[in-house]
């Protein structure tokens, strides 16, 4: 490295290098070794990001993957049929000619070629998948309701809105948590490098992807669901990553998916045009949602109770209206003034 440091030109430029070095880089695409080289970078980047934030512990240092499950295409080294029941891969990797299974495919053999960015194929736990990345502008037509709702997320609850309503929580990893468990236990009693022990990996990993697969259906679903039905969104901008840390919640937060959750509001809101809104979670469970009084209550409360105004609602549900209220610009705090939504 010289004064001026390494640049993503530079790693970019190094490809052609290890391609002269290494038979597995040569026989990739140019550009797939490009796709590499720019997964690297990023992963620099925000290595280097992370150092320039005063945080105790671990900064996330850059990792090579020994076991890299995926290859990345951009507009070279691959030929889709234009039936879409097949691609080839053009380059020297071995890959060939795949056919391609699924309800996708009639979809993406409507797109003009030149409309596919990137063709990545990847492998999962129970076989090969090919995504690509279309250039294409997804807007959806939204009915306007005139509803406007907050959200507070829980455990209990998936999450509560401002009207009372609540959503179960699924809980996917707790119900297969069993199964799990008798899964690792057979895998850690077959020998290394056997079939056995192969098979048992398998499944386990089938277990795995089938729970991450649950997590991500009810995400979506229950997004496009709270969009299409509301026409603004307001919710609490939670730092899950700190909330995490609590060893007694954190399986509960993780198998919940929060994160997940309100990326697809975010993404639905954008594509169908409704406001989503993230605001401060600072006492939006301790204020009263109907006078703005300082009601004080531990995680073990679930009924907030104002001796001020009178107001008794469940925990979440309160939060849920000082959401919504704080989006809409109808509440400064505990100290300050408070217009609230009515009872």
């Amino acid at each position: 490295m010289d004064e001026r440091g390494i640049s993503a030109n530079d790693l970019q430029t190094y490809c052609a290098v290890l391609a002269q070095e290494y038979f597995f880089a040569a026989s990739l695409n140019s550009q797939a070794r490009q796709a590499a080289a720019d997964r690297a970078w990023f992963a620099i980047q925000r290595f280097y990001q992370n150092c320039t934030i005063k945080k105790p512990g671990k900064k996330g240092y850059p990792r090579f993957q020994h076991d890299n499950r995926s290859v990345e295409y951009k507009q070279t080294g691959w030929k889709l049929d234009p039936d879409g029941k097949r691609i080839t891969f053009t380059d020297g990797c071995g890959i060939g000619r795949l056919r391609l299974v699924g309800n996708k495919k009639q979809e993406i053999a409507t797109f003009p070629i030149k409309q596919i960015k990137r063709v990545r194929i990847l492998k999962r736990a129970d076989g090969y998948y090919v995504q690509c990345a279309v250039n294409a502008d997804r807007k959806v037509e939204h009915v306007f309701t005139g509803a406007q709702v907050g959200i507070d997320l829980g455990i209990q609850f998936f999450y509560t809105d401002s009207n009372g309503n609540t959503i179960d929580n699924p809980r996917s990893f707790r119900k297969a948590e069993k199964k799990l468990k008798r899964l690792h236990r057979r895998l850690s009693h077959t020998q290394k490098k056997s079939a056995n022990r192969k098979k048992a990996r398998q499944k386990l990993a089938k277990a795995y992807l089938k729970v991450q697969r649950q997590r991500e259906d009810f995400a979506r679903k229950t997004a496009s669901a709270l969009i299409s039905s509301h026409d603004l969104i307001a919710y609490e901008d939670l730092q899950i990553a700190n909330m995490v840390k609590n060893h007694t919640l954190a399986k509960s937060i993780n198998d919940a998916s929060w994160g997940r959750f309100l990326h697809w509001v975010t993404y639905y809101g954008a594509m169908q045009e409704v406001p989503v809104i993230g605001v401060a979670p600072h006492f939006t469970s301790q204020n009263c949602s109907g006078c703005g009084k300082l009601v004080k209550k531990s995680l073990s409360e679930r009924t907030h109770t104002c001796v001020q105004c009178g107001l008794v609602l469940d925990r979440d549900h309160n939060a849920a209206r000082n959401i919504l209220n704080k989006a809409l610009g109808r509440t400064v705090g505990h100290t300050g003034t408070n217009t609230p939504l009515s009872v």
